[in-house]
């Protein structure tokens, strides 16, 4: 069956830094090829592209992942309704557990509200669209009655056709977010999202070493007799030349997203869109681990997308021998050319070569990574997005 697979390869170099830490305070490593290589975590990296989608796309396209969804709920419930303020947390807690199963309760330690009550949350993070809050905002309105009643709603709810609406208005019109990296409802397995998107860890193309940096900070009130600093502490970083890699099933996304159209869209344009969108987020995307300390804002300098009809295809391969800096100096040039030799000759000896359908670009800046020239036709990053969602969307066409 033929598949639409999107891979993203990319060289990001990244100066003394602390993207993600473990829970000492050291930036994350792991050994590859036999020698330790700094590390980021593929939650870091999706975390800070689903923060990206904030800039690309409208709220209503996103999901919320939170414990405090009664609150979320709530809130849409009020909005609707100002006169059911008092019982709109109740009405939330009610509706959630006859839609997803889990019980929202009053975690222990948790701050009293001004009345002396306090929130209910749910015992895990909980990913819902916010087009899946407001249908169920709708549904507790109208099953509270116009007595705008707990126990209302708790007898609406032992209705099967009513309850079975509750749980279905969770399970369609998912975000993007939610149909990119996928969900999971510890209560009810049935309303599991299988993700579309594979996110690898990032890894040093070489070895890397963890450096600690001494600092003290000087006490603003100390008179010039008072010497010696008001604090002093340690703080570990690194730096790295970062191959990083994801892999977006196209036809996964769109049965995740099928459920969520809107009328006055064709079919596939929301899947071109989320495409795009979670293309342009993951290049441009950084973790902001320690982000104020070290300013480490860069921005990756290569980009190879190939579109495949098969199967999702990573290049690490090329790094496992880890790369050596150039006469000058540096890595990125070195990875380059290891990606240059690497990608033709693996894609000849599986016959990927000879299949018209895979297509491929290459983003690039600066003479050091002209070694890719022969990878793809050379784009901007608009000239990118265009022709992916173009590509995506004449495959999608083409299947219908």
């Amino acid at each position: 069956m033929t598949r639409t697979i999107l891979d993203i390869h990319i060289l990001q170099t990244v100066p003394p830094s602390n993207l993600n830490r473990d829970d000492t305070g050291t930036p994350k490593s792991a050994y590859f090829g036999g020698v330790r290589r700094a590390r980021v975590s593929s939650q870091a990296w999706k975390r800070a592209t689903r923060k990206a989608f904030n800039e690309l796309l409208p709220p209503e396209e996103l999901g919320v992942r939170t414990k405090k969804v009664a609150e979320a709920l709530a809130e849409r419930i009020i909005a609707r309704d100002t006169s059911m303020e008092s019982v709109a947390v109740d009405l939330a807690a009610k509706i959630l557990k006859a839609a997803t199963g889990s019980d929202m309760t009053v975690p222990k330690r948790k701050e009293k509200n001004e009345d002396g009550s306090a929130a209910p949350e749910s015992s895990y993070l909980m990913f819902l669209s916010r087009r899946q809050l407001d249908a169920l905002a709708e549904l507790a309105i109208a099953g509270s009655g116009p007595g705008k009643d707990v126990k209302a709603l708790e007898e609406h709810l032992k209705n099967k056709e009513n309850k079975a609406r509750a749980r279905e208005a969770v399970d369609t019109r998912h975000s993007v977010d939610i149909a990119l990296f996928g969900r999971m409802v510890a209560d009810s397995a049935d309303l599991n999202v299988e993700a579309a998107t594979q996110v690898a860890h990032a890894l040093s193309v070489h070895k890397s070493e963890i450096e600690s940096d001494y600092y003290t900070a000087v006490d603003d009130l100390n008179t010039d007799e008072e010497t010696g600093a008001g604090m002093i502490g340690t703080i570990d970083f690194n730096s790295a030349t970062l191959y990083r890699y994801a892999a977006v099933d196209v036809d996964e996304l769109r049965r995740n997203l099928g459920a969520g159209l809107r009328e006055d869209e064709s079919p596939d344009t929301p899947v071109e869109k989320a495409v795009t969108a979670f293309l342009e987020a993951f290049i441009t995307s950084l973790p902001t681990g320690k982000i104020n300390t070290f300013g480490n804002h860069t921005l990756p300098s290569a980009v190879i997308v190939k579109v495949r009809d098969r199967r999702p295809v990573s290049f690490i391969g090329a790094f496992e021998k880890p790369v050596q800096k150039g006469e000058e100096g540096g890595f990125l040039e070195q990875s380059c050319r290891r990606l240059a030799a690497h990608v033709p000759e693996l894609e000849k000896q599986y016959g990927l070569t000879k299949k018209d359908s895979d297509r491929g670009w290459v983003f690039r800046v600066g003479e050091d990574t002209k070694a890719l020239a022969d990878l793809g036709p050379r784009v901007t990053l608009e000239e990118l997005l265009e022709e992916v969602g173009a590509e995506v969307a004449r495959r999608l066409g083409s299947d219908a």
